[in-house]
């Protein structure tokens, strides 16, 4: 089978960009040709059909125009389709970058796609479910999304939330996901749920729950496949912004000296949180900046909890699954995905997202575990992994909705 993959962008920007190229290596690794389409950007990946990426504009007024359809995309796809002729188009992020003009090349060449749903910028404009005010919010209905403006939803700024809302308002009008796009891949039960509730024609489209998998990463960083030890710090890893909930991390953390924490990531927070560490007097939290590849996951596997404390409707985090890969349980935040794949008492604890009472208490008992205890966690992590996150699951599964999209298209022709 010949798969083109789509996202906005071709470098290893986050989470999704992660599972954009983890699903490209695990085709190619089972057979299966990958054809790549993007944007250009200075900072892409060398690819084979990099010649066919579409700019991104040139000036403000390019990009704006771009942000809402950019012809170049639909240009430059139509050409690479009529080169390659692929069997299906998988596309991971695509509002405000690839958009809604790949949707008139695909269906011209009758390949039908496949969207794996990261975030909720279907059903809601600003994407995450948050105000301006870092709150969760879930006031924009169907038709309306005149909240998105009152609540400045898009990083507390009225333009930004208003040129996200016209977006929308021209995506349901001219370009709905709902006809273009023939199969839609959630990464958790939780997203399908939002979706539907907000958007109920999802109730009727052709959809999946697949959680995200990462390759074996025990064979990496222990190559005997025996799990790590138990490591003698907690680690956090991922984007320093306010929804990650990283500060209420550290108002659990910096009173307790004994709780070791490194911080892996960079993000708009960053200066705050450093400002807060210092102004602390703490020696026991580090910042690492940003790590990735094999010295991100000695890191995990170096840990002895790997924490995600987010504060918004958190989808899929990679961190759960590269936790679990390594047998490192998890402490995560009970909000979104996150209660579906940390098995409370069995593979990490939950605690109520935005209350660090709660984490702290939570972190006294972990660190506290006998060993005989951890070990047994730790086993039951790694055990999860492999029952629900590796790839061997997920390319049954995706392989499985691949071939009953192409033979529903076939069927409708």
């Amino acid at each position: 089978m010949k798969v083109l993959l789509i996202n906005n962008f071709h470098y290893r920007k986050g989470g999704s960009e992660t599972v954009y190229f983890n699903t490209g290596k695990m085709l190619e690794e089972a057979g299966h040709e990958v054809v790549w389409f993007s944007l250009a950007d200075a900072k892409n990946l060398p690819c084979p059909q990099a010649g066919y990426f579409a700019p991104r504009g040139r000036g403000p007024l390019s990009r704006l125009r771009n942000y809402f359809y950019n012809q170049a995309v639909a240009q430059r796809l139509d050409a690479l389709l009529e080169a390659e002729k692929p069997d299906i188009a998988h596309v991971h992020l695509i509002w405000g970058g690839v958009g809604a003009a790949i949707f008139g090349p695909l269906q011209r060449h009758g390949v039908p796609l496949v969207h794996t749903v990261h975030d909720y910028r279907m059903v809601c404009p600003a994407y995450t479910f948050r105000s301006g005010r870092g709150q969760v919010c879930e006031q924009c209905r169907e038709g309306d999304y005149h909240p998105c403006l009152q609540n400045r939803c898009a990083g507390g700024s009225w333009l930004r939330s208003y040129l996200m809302v016209k977006e929308m308002q021209q995506r349901q009008r001219k370009y709905s996901p709902l006809r273009n796009i023939d199969g839609f891949l959630f990464v958790s039960r939780f997203c399908q749920q939002k979706h539907v509730e907000k958007m109920p024609g999802f109730a009727q489209a052709r959809s999946k729950v697949i959680y995200n998998t990462v390759p074996d990463l025990l064979a990496r960083v222990a190559p005997e496949g025996k799990l790590p030890k138990r490591g003698d710090y907690l680690l956090y890893c991922g984007r320093l912004s306010h929804e990650k909930g990283v500060a209420t991390l550290l108002d659990a953390v910096l009173p307790h000296p004994e709780f070791a924490l490194k911080i892996v990531g960079t993000g708009p927070m960053e200066s705050a949180l450093r400002e807060k560490v210092a102004a602390a007097g703490a020696t026991h939290v580090e910042f690492l900046g940003f790590r990735t590849g094999d010295d991100l996951y000695r890191l995990v596997a170096g840990a002895s909890f790997v924490v995600v404390p987010s504060e918004w409707y958190e989808n899929n985090p990679m961190s759960v699954i590269e936790a679990c890969a390594l047998g490192r349980p998890v402490i995560g935040a009970a909000i979104g995905g996150i209660p579906e794949i940390v098995l409370e008492g069995r593979t990490g604890w939950l605690f109520p997202s935005g209350d660090a009472r709660s984490l702290e208490a939570v972190l006294e008992n972990a660190l506290a575990m006998p060993e005989a205890a951890y070990a047994e966690m730790a086993a039951a992590a790694r055990a999860h992994y492999e029952a629900s996150f590796s790839p061997g699951k997920h390319y049954i599964a995706l392989l499985a909705f691949y071939r009953s999209v192409i033979q529903s298209r076939a069927h409708e022709g």
